[in-house]
């Protein structure tokens, strides 16, 4: 078969089939440039929000756990605070109760009769302590007269329950300002025995000071175990 030269418009004709072919292939190729473009800027966006809300969120419960632990050591504070108040304030009606029973152990030594009966008992039961055939007693110097009377009848006392002899000498070395009582000291004077009103309440405090405060106050809510 023989083919012919192509004139001018035939060639024009197919240039524009060639061109219009070209151009619909880049536009379909566009077209799928611009839809893959898209779903990847979706996909890009989707990522960098729910990063950032996974910020937000990291950032919002920081903040919510620091307001949280705030809260709780302002509660803490306020707690301790009222906890320390409460113990200032019984600890204060304690030393008023103490301060009152030493108030009243002032007023025994200002009756005669029953303040000769007390030195006279405690010092008996200082030389029973002590089993010494000497002993020097440390007294008030206004209870100088009354203690030398005590000891002497203490000393009867003392030789009737043990069939021992003691002699004593006195020594008026007490404070003025103590609530008054005795304090007994062997031969050697290496044994002192502590009778005065102001170590005796002294000890009573500390002894009684657990039921005195369970009495005022109630069971203490934090103790566990009791003897």
């Amino acid at each position: 078969m023989s083919s012919r030269a192509l004139n001018d418009d035939e060639v024009l004709s197919e240039m524009n089939k060639m061109v219009a072919f070209i151009k619909q292939e880049a536009m379909e190729k566009a077209r799928e440039i611009k839809v893959k473009a898209d779903e990847e800027f979706a996909i890009e966006k989707a990522k960098l929000v729910k990063q950032e809300q996974q910020a937000i969120d990291a950032q919002y419960d920081k903040k919510r756990k620091g307001a949280d632990v705030a809260q709780k050591i302002a509660h803490s504070n306020l707690t301790n605070k009222s906890r320390l108040k409460l113990l200032h304030r019984r600890e204060e009606q304690l030393q008023e109760l103490f301060a009152t029973a030493r108030s009243s152990i002032l007023t025994l030594a200002e009756d005669e009769g029953r303040y000769a009966q007390f030195l006279e008992g405690v010092i008996v039961q200082g030389y029973l302590q002590l089993m010494e055939p000497k002993v020097t007693l440390y007294a008030r110097e206004q209870d100088a007269e009354l203690v030398q009377k005590a000891a002497e009848g203490a000393a009867e006392s003392y030789t009737q329950v043990s069939g021992r002899e003691v002699t004593f000498e006195i020594e008026a070395t007490l404070s003025k300002d103590s609530a008054g009582g005795i304090k007994l000291a062997s031969g050697t004077r290496r044994i002192t025995i502590d009778n005065t009103l102001d170590e005796r309440l002294r000890l009573l405090e500390d002894r009684m000071l657990p039921e005195i405060r369970k009495d005022l106050f109630g069971p203490n809510e934090n103790r566990k175990f009791y003897t």
